[in-house]
């Protein structure tokens, strides 16, 4: 089948593959009262094995600050009590959500009798690659199983212990609940080589690869994977204050924006203000966010508010930071705001802070994000946020899933059509 097969990796991942195959033939056979029970299983495992998860992770965030990881991806790998409860609760809320699996979109009735209905269905296989994250096995796992699908993870070298042991409470519910444990597969091995093999010579068994990680992560599964990927490369969210915001809105709303938990891709990094509010507004928003420990790198207008504010580069408005960095610049109303975001945007998410509701719908119809805001945050880009559950990452894509990937989005859909001897002349 494919010429790496007498090796030892490749032994092992087509044990995955061909595992992940009869494991999603069972799937997406299961009612949905299966499901929801081993979904109810796992969450009561992640919740009983607690303190082997944190003791795992613990071991993870040490080797990482010994590595040199940055605070960032650190911020990414810790978990504690509240993180473990929140993954619990995570896959509970999975399990309470509508099945999407067997559900009709549409249906219509032909001239000719013929009655068609367009029928959700899963996807496969999954391959989810990603970095630092723990909480993504028990999200991923949880969404795929729910929408009937079978996954192979794998997570980074620097979060091993700590998905190891989510993903054993994934398999115990599993197990519980009479499913195959193959529906949820982590590749045991850290070898590099298991991504390229996962990305290029399993095609035989993957019918999707969603990466979630960093640039270079997501840059190298575009450009090797030799199946479908969903995922997005960049998080370079901008917040717009306009002049017609409550200027204690905006800067509660650029503050959380950007400061709430600086590593996630829902996090702002650049901050537009309007020039007809610079009188008004930018001290204020921009001085909080300073005054929170946030680098603001501006241009010549913003460096005027406050002089620990440093001159920005044109690369500063291309640049997702992942850190407590800003980029903040003037514009000329909500069109400048619209342009600068259409030039320097990943199409992530984007949000407006004001009271003319005019402005707001102008800003949501015309900037082409995944997901647009008015008056909010954009740390509110999550699954879990939007009532999905959880989510396997924000897709930026313009085709099959686009904004937070949940349970629909792993589906795709075939027609059922019924007749009564219909022929076509």
């Amino acid at each position: 089948m494919n010429p790496h097969n007498d090796s030892v990796l490749g032994e092992l991942m087509e044990g995955l593959g061909r595992g992940a195959l009869n494991a999603a033939a069972v799937l997406a056979r299961a009612t949905t009262e299966i499901k929801n029970d081993a979904l109810m299983r796992a969450a009561a495992a992640i919740r009983a094995h607690r303190a082997r998860i944190l003791e795992a992770n613990a071991h993870d965030v040490a080797a990482a600050r010994a590595a040199g990881l940055g605070t960032a991806l650190i911020d990414r790998l810790a978990l504690d009590e509240g993180r473990i409860e929140a993954m619990a609760a995570g896959v509970a809320a999975v399990a309470a959500l509508p099945d999407p699996v067997g559900t009709v979109a549409a249906e219509w009735l032909r001239p000719n009798g013929l009655r068609i209905q367009r029928v959700r269905v899963p996807l496969g296989v999954i391959g989810i690659i990603y970095e630092s994250r723990p909480n993504v096995t028990a999200d991923a796992g949880a969404l795929c199983m729910k929408s009937g699908n079978a996954v192979i993870l794998r997570g980074g070298t620097e979060s091993q212990r700590s998905n190891a042991a989510v993903h054993d409470c994934l398999t115990e519910g599993l197990r519980g609940a009479g499913l195959p444990a193959e529906c949820i597969q982590r590749v045991p091995t850290q070898e590099r080589a298991a991504v390229g093999y996962l990305l290029a010579c399993m095609t035989d068994y993957l019918d999707v690869i969603v990466p979630r990680g960093g640039r270079s992560l997501v840059e190298r599964v575009q450009k090797e994977a030799r199946v479908p990927v969903i995922g997005h490369l960049d998080g370079n969210c901008h917040v717009y204050v306009d002049r017609d915001a409550d200027v204690r809105m905006a800067e509660t709303i650029a503050l959380n924006a950007k400061m709430r938990r600086t590593g996630i891709c829902g996090a702002a990094e650049t901050l537009l203000i309007d020039r007809a509010c610079v009188a008004t507004h930018m001290v204020p928003v921009v001085r909080a966010l300073l005054d929170a420990g946030c680098e603001v790198r501006g241009d010549a207008t913003i460096q005027g508010a406050d002089p620990r504010v440093r001159p920005a580069s044109e690369d500063d408005w291309y640049t997702e930071y992942l850190d407590a960095i800003i980029a903040a610049r003037v514009v000329d109303g909500v069109d400048g705001a619209i342009a600068h975001i259409a030039r320097y945007g990943s199409a992530h998410t984007e949000s407006i802070v004001t009271e003319n509701e005019a402005t707001a719908e102008r800003f949501l119809q015309h900037v082409d994000s995944a997901i647009v805001l008015h008056n909010a945050s954009t740390q509110f880009a999550d699954g879990g946020e939007f009532g999905m559950g959880a989510e396997i990452g924000i897709s930026t894509d313009r085709f099959h899933a686009r904004g937070p990937v949940g349970v629909e989005q792993l589906t795709s859909y075939k027609y059922v059509v019924r007749g009564a001897g219909q022929i076509r002349p």
